[in-house]
């Protein structure tokens, strides 16, 4: 029999966060049987989507500032009328060469407003598709506060008149979709929850460092990777710390944090074996993003987190202040980050003792490719919509 096929449109603008979940359910799509083709708008990132995946590289847009209110090439340049008219055509093409049983959109309606200008031609290219492939949103658990009125409204009407599920990645018992959106009841007919979207349990490291302070992609990251440099020179030299700046931090700053680093500080753009090493380790500073987080929860280590404020972002903080409730980590501001509060907040988390396991669904890749296979088979050929 042919596996079904899913076209997978995944658009990350600053962070790697949305690139790396979309390729951890992409990855179980196809250990499940799918033929998966991912297509990617945002700037190449290292081992994703991942083997076993086919690939589709629309020309690189970029957030042009850290409110995400503005679009730029990959050269930093702003993108232009031709050029968004270029990448919708080569989406459309795409999709039509992919002839997919099941598209999947990460983000949107619920953010990625930003790519209206190719999304909702290709909305419209799947309502006139023979036969009409199943259309799914792909969102995290925690959403953006929407600020400007009719927003939510809008995506709610969206998700009616287009979308067979909403795929939501998370677990209900933490975090669930009504909190930050408020029009769920509208949808509810459409929601699916999968569990949140973690790695498997790693191995053991091959490596140990007492504290790994994380930047995620890095784009954002400089002053938390300064800052936990900074204190690592305040606290004794017996304690081993690993900087992961990011494959996005600009140049100028990985150089700038290099000079001067103690000799128990190891400062590394990315490390592939990242979960592993957390689980050896005794405390981890990083953001509070939605792919981190799921690798800390599979580690024992204590977790001190810096939630993302920048352009007016909740997300984190939303995120984080949950798990601090329930005792999974401790907070300390981005604005105002000084050594010293690093410094303090590791030393009560080394007085602390490791974390046990935690009840949340981690499995919300696999669950996902779950879902999508009954949809499938339960699919009825007269009705649009589940």
């Amino acid at each position: 029999m042919t596996a079904p096929r899913i076209f997978f449109y995944v658009q990350h603008l600053l962070g790697i966060g949305h690139i790396a979940r979309a390729s951890r359910i992409a990855n179980a799509l196809v250990e499940d049987g799918f033929d998966v083709t991912v297509v990617t708008g945002g700037l190449p990132v290292p081992g994703f989507p991942g083997e076993g995946v086919k690939t589709v590289a629309l020309p690189a847009v970029v957030a042009s500032n850290a409110g995400f209110s503005g679009l730029a090439d990959a050269e930093g340049r702003p993108a232009g009328e031709e050029f968004l008219h270029a990448r919708r055509d080569l989406l459309l093409e795409a999709f039509h060469a992919a002839r997919p049983d099941v598209v999947i959109i990460e983000a949107f309606p619920f953010g990625r407003r930003q790519m209206r200008f190719e999304l909702l031609p290709l909305l419209a290219a799947i309502e006139k598709a023979e036969p009409r492939p199943k259309l799914l949103s792909s969102v995290r658990d925690i959403l953006q506060e929407n600020r400007k009125p009719g927003r939510d409204a809008e995506t709610a009407a969206l998700v009616r008149d287009h979308f067979d599920a909403v795929l939501v990645h998370g677990d209900p018992a933490f975090v669930k979709l009504e909190d930050t959106f408020p029009l769920t009841a509208e949808i509810a007919d459409r929601v699916r929850y999968t569990g949140l979207v973690s790695p498997p349990s790693p191995p053991e490291p091959i490596e140990t460092f007492d504290i790994i302070a994380s930047a995620g992609g890095g784009a954002v990251g400089a002053e938390l990777i300064g800052a936990a440099k900074e204190a690592a020179a305040l606290m004794p030299t017996k304690l081993r710390w690993l900087l992961i700046a990011g494959p996005n931090l600009p140049e100028a700053d990985f150089t700038a944090l290099s000079r001067d680093a103690a000799p128990n500080v190891t400062l590394v753009r990315f490390r592939k074996d990242f979960p592993s090493l957390l689980r050896g380790a005794k405390v981890s500073i990083s953001q509070a993003g939605y792919n981190t987080v799921g690798d800390l929860m599979r580690s024992p280590c204590r977790a001190i987190l810096i939630p993302f404020v920048a352009g007016g972002e909740t997300e984190q903080t939303v995120r984080a202040e949950r798990l601090q409730a329930l005792d999974l980590a401790d907070i300390l501001p981005e604005q105002g980050l000084t050594p010293a509060h690093v410094k303090a907040a590791v030393e009560r988390a080394l007085a602390a003792s490791r974390r046990g396991p935690v009840s949340l669904d981690l499995e919300g890749a696999e669950k996902t490719a779950g879902i999508i296979r009954s949809m499938i088979a339960n699919r009825s050929p007269n009705s649009k919509f589940l």
